[in-house]
């Protein structure tokens, strides 16, 4: 009598999982979780919690936590009432919308073009988005409110004529870069000619809004942010398993069954919604949506794309930003725009000697 080789035994469900997740089934769907990923996501979560509340209490007239809890639940004195529903939740509820919007919009950039320099801010589409916003605003009776659905039109327009110079959507390393920042300085300066044939009080309030302010932000002005994150957001989801394959390489993506090309395409429409939507909340708050992304993969770990992180870190940056604005030099407020300028230019510097020490700057 022969005996035959056993047949190998199929490998098991946790034998094949990758280390460091949990596999979430209900029914036939099933989906595989990150447990670091998971954790980070839930601190980041509640340090944007904790800047809201600071935000809610801290000011030229502070009150308590306990104060502001009991406003928020409807049982506050009149003060607390006014101070948390009437002045500092609706700059909050924009800085939110705003800051994870740029964050998100960064994070889209950044993966496209290969390259952590590679944000609205620097490719142009930040400043396409305020001279549409402007062009709309001063060309006819619209106030900035109203005219909300510019930025995400000229946000599109100047992306387009950014990739179209630097030779098509996708990674294009330095002169991608060298394109964007060009157009930048150009669309920079069309904004201040436009302001300087302006009336000073018009360009004082324009000027303000062009560096990044929340001194009018409102529930109503925060809509089209919020709306365009919560639209947006399934497709979002779905574009970063994706996008996770795309930094394997255009190559090797399309090798896994990636269509390369639609998928560019679907993060520039993206990006650039999100974009345009946070600007005209908020104006261009400098540099959030640089941070935004390089923190929050920071804190997920290795070989992920934290949209849900980017979207937090943004938030949180925008609104504790807002929040140092209003009290550093009290009574006087220094615009978001500025506070995150002054802090963004040392990041920049960290985050270009990180990278110098691990790759070369493509």
């Amino acid at each position: 009598m022969s005996v035959g080789l056993a047949p190998d035994a199929p490998p098991t469900e946790a034998a094949v999982r990758p280390a460091g997740t949990v596999l979430l089934r209900r029914g036939r769907a099933s989906m595989l979780v990150g447990r670091r990923a998971t954790v980070a996501t839930g601190a980041l979560a509640l340090v944007t919690l904790a800047c809201v509340v600071g935000a809610l209490v801290v000011g030229s007239s502070s009150i308590g936590v306990s104060d502001a809890v009991s406003a928020l639940l409807g049982v506050g004195d009149r003060r607390a009432d006014l101070l948390v529903w009437e002045l500092r939740m609706p700059r909050v509820v924009a800085g939110l919308a705003a800051g994870g919007a740029l964050g998100v919009a960064g994070l889209l950039t950044q993966t496209l073009a290969d390259n952590r320099l590679a944000t609205p801010d620097v490719l142009g589409v930040n400043q396409g988005a305020i001279v549409a916003i402007m062009v709309a605003v001063l060309g006819t009776d619209l106030a900035m409110l109203g005219a909300w659905w510019a930025g995400p039109i000229g946000a599109a327009a100047a992306a387009a004529l950014v990739f179209a110079i630097a030779g098509g959507i996708g990674r294009h390393g330095l002169r991608l870069l060298v394109v964007g920042i060009a157009l930048t300085t150009a669309m920079s300066s069309v904004i201040d000619v436009v302001l300087a044939r302006q009336d000073l009080g018009l360009a004082g309030a324009v000027y303000t809004w062009t560096v990044g302010d929340l001194a009018n932000g409102s529930v109503r002005s925060a809509l089209p942010a919020l709306i365009a994150l919560a639209a947006l957001a399934p497709a979002l989801l779905v574009t970063a398993r994706t996008l996770r394959l795309l930094r394997l390489g255009d190559a090797t993506a399309a090798g896994l069954g990636v269509a390369v090309g639609r998928l560019h395409v679907r993060i520039l429409l993206l990006a650039v919604v999100l974009a345009g939507t946070g600007v005209a909340v908020a104006g261009p708050v400098a540099f959030v949506a640089l941070a935004a992304p390089v923190l929050a993969a920071g804190a997920v770990g290795p070989g992920r794309v934290p949209v849900v992180g980017a979207a937090l870190v943004g938030a949180a940056l925008v609104v504790a930003a807002d929040t140092v604005g209003r009290v550093v030099a009290g009574p006087v407020e220094v615009p978001v725009g500025v506070v995150t300028s002054l802090l963004g230019g040392p990041f920049l510097l960290w985050v270009l000697l990180r990278q110098n020490r691990t790759e070369e700057v493509r």
